[in-house]
């Protein structure tokens, strides 16, 4: 990978978000990139990102907004690789304002298509979510939508276009918003930890081995395909249990004192995971780290040949999802927890909020 992006171009939006944080960090430090260019709205998130940075002379950091096409345009001249991690994210925020989801989650991946058609940029990797498999929310619709078009970018390219794909995963735990951190502020104050339900499972995957895999899938792209990570799977209740056993102690609280209190899914949430479809699996490739969606509708331009170094099936039979897949042990999910420091509080995230209140469930049937 190193040789790939070797003096290359980058651009990233989405720069102040968890994955693309993440993505300035190791193509700037574990990468001789030519230069990064980031993007974002978040001014203050901006500015801190930039000063972490400071040291290194070939990055650049701009207040952008994706729904901004002209100058998006203007950002991408000369970029040969683009990330796009930029997305509105939490589920009832999307429900509420469905249009503002679709314009930043569905016209703003179309703006980052013809800014990079335009630019004749040389590969662009959408991040997009487990929620896009058989959505149940506005934000999965969206995402999905982010999908569909990325591969119908691909699909209609001339023979010097952009090589456009996708790479969707799961949960990325310790991340801002997720899980692990409202539970470890909820352990802190003593408790009681909010379950939604004790049957939920879910992929996970650590931030640094995610974005990881978002850097190496544009090195395999041949364009138009879904890169789906393969990722463990955990149950939320495990991890509940699990880090009241290792971090009560260290606020002082006996773990038998902390209390799990069942609290009900949010509007639009799903009991499991789905990263891959049953529709998807009969157009999918197994490979060493990924599952590869081959398009339904392939170039009509172009003829591309779908190979990877890594493949080891071209035969797939179980749609992947979180059900299907054997869970973590305890014992599993405290060593991955800990291999991956989740358990630490991240001081340069500042103080997280530990409350999980799903404000629909206080409205009363009349």
């Amino acid at each position: 990978m190193n040789k790939y992006f070797k003096e290359k171009r980058v651009l990233i939006t989405g720069a102040c978000g968890t994955v693309g944080k993440e993505l300035v960090r190791q193509l700037l430090e574990e990468f001789q990139i030519g230069e990064l260019v980031a993007l974002d709205n978040n001014e203050s998130e901006l500015f801190f990102l930039e000063q972490r940075f400071l040291k290194h002379g070939n990055s650049n950091f701009f207040l952008a907004d994706i729904r901004d096409r002209d100058k998006v345009a203007r950002k991408m001249k000369q970029i040969d690789i683009v990330f796009h991690t930029a997305a509105y994210k939490h589920v009832i925020l999307c429900e509420r304002s469905p249009f503002e989801a679709v314009r930043t989650n569905i016209i703003g991946v179309q703006n980052i298509i013809n800014a990079a058609t335009e630019n004749r940029v040389e590969k662009v990797i959408f991040t997009s979510s487990d929620k896009a498999v058989n959505p149940s929310s506005v934000m999965g619709t969206s995402k999905l939508m982010g999908e569909r078009l990325m591969t119908a970018a691909n699909s209609n390219n001339r023979v010097d276009g952009p090589v456009f794909s996708s790479t969707r995963f799961g949960n990325v735990l310790g991340s801002r918003g997720s899980v692990i951190p409202i539970f470890r502020e909820q352990i802190k104050k003593g408790g009681p930890i909010t379950l939604t339900d004790n049957q939920m499972t879910r992929f996970i995957m650590s931030i640094k081995e995610a974005v990881r895999l978002v850097v190496e899938s544009a090195v395999l792209a041949c364009g138009g395909e879904v890169f789906v990570t393969k990722m463990p799977v955990i149950r939320i209740k495990d991890l509940a249990e699990v880090m009241i056993e290792e971090l009560a102690v260290d606020y002082e609280y006996k773990p038998e004192n902390i209390s799990i209190d069942i609290i009900g899914t949010k509007p639009g949430e799903k009991m499991y995971e789905e990263l891959m479809s049953a529709e998807e699996t009969r157009r999918s490739r197994e490979l060493k780290r990924y599952f590869a969606v081959i398009p339904a509708f392939r170039g009509i331009y172009r003829n591309i040949k779908y190979e990877y170094p890594s493949e080891l099936s071209d035969n797939v039979t179980n749609p992947y999802n979180s059900e299907n897949e054997q869970p973590f042990s305890k014992k599993e999910l405290v060593d991955f927890l800990n291999k991956n420091n989740l358990l630490k509080e991240d001081k340069l995230e500042g103080k997280h909020p530990a409350e999980r209140h799903w404000p629909d469930n206080n409205v009363k049937d009349e």
